[in-house]
């Protein structure tokens, strides 16, 4: 009886993920340590660089032809981030590329990306954390390093990052015993021992609030990024963080990043998602995101809505939605004082922060300058 032939994993086939080994060496230079982690399109590793004796983030793209067309696009956007880094020191909160090469390994050639070695990313924190949210100082803080980033990127680079979330913000600290308490995070997939002292678990590492206000933030992974004057995907952003003219369709620009900040500081402060659309028996998730917006924000304007190309796939009048009849309107005040417990005096500072970066029409929107011009990013919780 003739033997099968043994399959091979899809993710190991020609145009899939290069199976790193603990220990490979990668440009005769970048020692793999362990894996920190993995997506659709690539994997990401913790190296020693032997050259300079420094840990370093190594990116491994995918070997399929789009994943390398897509790999030079991040690479030429990460170099225009370097350049414009030595005129503008903003740049600093943006993840630093170190170094990029091809190798070929068994499923064809890779492109890799080498990074600075950072922390976690603001959604481990926030998984290790509290479900009550960071605490507001700190959101704060991280808010004002996200913002100048974008505000470089914006302004200096004319990039659109293009998925802001808490994953794509990465943690890093100067501090020695800072830096080994990251590392201890890093793997927090399986670590569930972080927590704030004072909640009353002594398990595992355990973070003290000063501690927490040592640690800055960085935007990482420009994958999805583009030129301000050539994106590359009708389709982007993470869905809870997507702003509502790309779920309908319309052109977007630098405003699209804003509304996912605005989305990012709100869920920072809560721990809760400010949309977390659900697809329904009769309705899709984006018809379900575009209620809870409408549920939150109010009425989309008539000259907005059919304005835009997926307009008749959402409405079927003005204000209408065409799946969904029964909406039940909540504002941001009555969601801060009511379920997540905020003290009166906190929502009306926070309002008024977050709103002008969910406003509807996108040149409206504020833009990353004036959200940090804003007062509660500076005031005292």
């Amino acid at each position: 009886m003739e033997e099968r032939a043994q399959e091979v994993p899809a993710a190991q086939r020609t145009g899939g993920h290069h199976p790193v080994q603990e220990g490979e060496v990668f440009n005769t230079r970048y020692q793999a340590l362990r894996k920190l982690g993995c997506g659709a399109f690539a994997t990401v590793w913790l190296c020693q660089d032997m050259r300079r004796k420094k840990h370093v983030a190594l990116k491994v793209l995918k070997s399929r032809e789009s994943s390398a067309e897509a790999a030079q696009d991040e690479v030429a956007l990460l170099r225009c981030v370097s350049s414009m880094k030595k005129k503008d020191r903003a740049g600093e909160n943006i993840v630093c590329l170190l170094d990029d090469f091809r190798m070929i390994g068994e499923n064809g050639f890779h492109v890799c990306l080498v990074f600075e070695a950072l922390g976690p990313s603001l959604r481990c924190l926030m998984g290790n954390y509290t479900a009550r949210g960071l605490p507001l100082p700190f959101v704060k803080k991280s808010l004002q390093q996200v913002l100048a980033g974008l505000h470089f990127l914006h302004q200096r680079c004319r990039i659109i990052h293009a998925d802001i979330k808490p994953e794509n913000v990465l943690l890093c600290g100067r501090d020695k015993s800072l830096q080994r308490l990251l590392a201890d995070m890093l793997d927090c997939s399986q670590r569930t021992d972080l927590r704030l002292k004072g909640q009353g678990d002594d398990l595992g590492n355990q973070l003290e609030e000063s501690d927490l206000m040592s640690i800055e933030v960085k935007i990482a992974d420009l994958g999805s990024a583009c030129w301000t004057y050539k994106p590359f995907s009708k389709e982007i952003q993470t869905q809870p963080y997507r702003a509502l003219e790309v779920l309908l369709g319309l052109d977007y620009g630098t405003p699209a990043d804003i509304w996912s900040t605005g989305c990012l500081a709100f869920e920072m402060a809560t721990g809760e998602c400010l949309f977390d659309p659900q697809p329904g028996k009769y309705f899709s998730r984006d018809d379900d995101h575009v209620a809870r917006i409408i549920e939150l924000l109010g009425r989309i304007p008539p000259q907005i809505a059919f304005s835009w190309k997926k307009a008749t796939k959402f409405f079927s009048r003005p204000g209408a939605l065409l799946r969904i009849s029964r909406l039940s309107p909540r504002s941001l005040h009555s969601i801060l004082l009511d379920r997540h417990h905020w003290a009166k005096h906190q929502v009306p500072p926070f309002a008024s922060f977050l709103l002008p970066a969910l406003q509807y029409a996108p040149e409206r929107r504020a833009t990353a300058a004036q959200c940090l011009q804003h007062a509660w990013l500076s005031s005292d919780p």
